[in-house]
């Protein structure tokens, strides 16, 4: 016996059912940090130590963040 169940919610709503916590402020927070470093020409290596901080990333990942920082504002680390 298969049975199907189509359920119609939005995500908040899901969220919500599943107990899952509200990251929005999180990340929120987040992307105007990231504005705000790329914007105000923040040093690479402040940029660096940022994403070691906020994400689990290898050294390849987290050279590749150092890169697109200088390439953005045109500063070498």
């Amino acid at each position: 016996m298969k049975v199907t169940v189509d359920i119609d919610c939005t995500p908040e709503e899901a969220r919500r059912f599943l107990g899952l916590p509200d990251l929005g402020p999180v990340h929120e927070a987040y992307v105007e940090r990231m504005t705000r470093m790329v914007t105000d020409g923040t040093s690479t290596e402040a940029f660096g130590e940022m994403m070691k901080n906020w994400g689990p990333m290898s050294d390849a990942g987290l050279a590749m963040w150092r890169q697109m920082a200088e390439q953005m504002t045109g500063k070498r680390g």
